[in-house]
C-alpha cells in the first residue's frame, strides 16, 4: 500500500516524483496526483487522466511514469474516490466537467490533452464539448455516450440497494468488479491485475456511501450524450478493448461515430481497465496519437 492507503497497480515502472494536492471544487475537495513534485513547469503539454468508477488516480501511475519526462502529468481521484472528499449526493457529468475546469484553473493550466477510462471517457467527450478552448486533444478508453437500458438500470439499482444493506462490502462484490473490469486474457495471464482490482475494491469500504452515489450518478442516472459529442472540435482517439464486458465494442464505436473526425481502434486481448492490464501497449497507443498531432 502507498501513503494514500490505496494499492498501486502492478507495473515495472511507477513514478517516484509525485506530489498530491487537494483542490476545492463544486463536488468537494479533489485529490490530484501531480508529476515533477507538483510543479507545472514549462513543458509544452499537460496530460490529465480521469479514472474509471471505483478506481482512483493511481490506476494511471504507469502512464505518468512513462510520460512525465516529456509532459506535465496529472491524475485525478475523481469525486468521491481515493483521497477526494466523500460524496453526500448524486451529481451529473456536467458538474464533473466544472470540477475539472476548477482543477485546471487552480493549477493555472490553460490547455490539456485529456485521457479518460470509462467514467473518464464519458467525461472527456463532455468536457471537450463544453470547454473546447481548454482541450488540445482527447483520448477516450472503453466508454459510452449511451444511457443505460431499462434492464441495466434495474440491475444497477438492485446492486446499489444491496450495497446499502451489506456492510462491509462482501468478497463476492469484488468478484463482480473483476468480471466487469477484466476479460479472459487478463484473468488467465495477469493474476496480479486481478489482485490489484480486488484490493482497490476492498479499500473503498472506507467511503462506502460515496461509491454508491458515484455508481448511481454515472450509470443508471446518466443521459444520452451523442448529440453533445457532435460539438467536439478537437482531435479524438477512441480505444475499445475487444474483451470489455462493461461496454461492448459496438457501443464504444457508436460513441466514436458521434464525434466528428474521431479515430477508433479496437485492441485485442484487453478488457475494461486497459491502462492497468497492458500499460506498455496503452502508453504506445497514447504516444503515437500525441505524435500524430504534431
Amino acid at each position: 500500500m502507498t501513503s494514500t492507503s490505496y494499492p498501486t497497480p502492478p507495473s515495472t515502472s511507477l513514478p517516484t516524483d509525485i506530489q498530491q494536492r487537494r483542490i476545492p471544487t463544486l463536488l468537494g475537495t479533489i485529490n490530484v496526483h501531480i508529476s515533477h513534485n507538483g510543479v507545472i513547469d514549462s513543458k509544452p503539454t499537460t496530460l490529465v487522466f480521469w479514472p474509471s468508477l471505483v478506481m482512483n488516480g493511481l490506476m494511471f501511475y504507469p502512464q505518468m511514469a512513462h510520460f512525465s519526462p516529456s509532459y506535465n502529468c496529472i491524475s485525478i481521484d475523481a469525486p468521491g474516490h481515493g483521497l477526494s472528499s466523500p460524496l453526500t449526493a448524486h451529481f451529473t457529468l456536467e458538474e464533473c466537467c466544472v470540477v475539472l475546469r476548477q482543477i485546471l484553473d487552480a493549477l493555472s493550466i490553460d490547455k490539456i490533452i485529456f485521457i479518460g477510462n470509462s467514467w473518464g471517457g464519458m467525461m472527456g467527450g463532455c468536457f471537450a464539448a463544453f470547454y473546447p478552448n481548454r482541450v488540445q486533444a482527447t483520448i477516450l478508453m472503453n466508454c459510452t455516450a449511451s444511457p443505460v437500458s431499462l434492464y441495466q438500470k434495474y440491475n444497477y439499482y438492485a446492486l446499489t440497494g444491496m450495497m446499502r444493506v451489506l456492510r462491509p462490502m462482501p468478497s463476492w462484490m469484488s468478484s463482480i468488479a473483476v468480471g466487469a473490469f477484466t476479460g479472459p486474457t487478463t484473468r488467465r495471464t495477469k493474476p496480479e491485475v486481478v489482485d490489484y482490482i480486488k484490493q482497490t475494491i476492498v479499500a473503498n469500504n472506507e467511503r462506502y456511501m460515496s461509491i454508491i452515489y458515484a455508481i448511481e450518478s454515472v450509470v443508471p442516472m446518466r443521459r444520452d450524450m451523442h448529440q453533445l459529442h457532435g460539438a467536439v472540435k478537437c482531435p479524438v482517439l477512441v480505444l475499445a478493448g475487444s474483451e470489455d464486458a462493461t461496454f461492448p465494442v459496438a457501443e464504444t464505436k457508436k460513441q466514436a461515430d458521434s464525434i466528428p473526425g474521431a479515430q477508433f481502434r479496437v485492441l485485442n486481448g484487453i478488457a475494461h481497465l486497459m491502462s492497468v492490464e497492458q500499460p506498455d501497449r496503452i502508453n504506445e497507443e497514447i504516444e503515437q496519437f500525441i505524435h500524430s498531432l504534431q
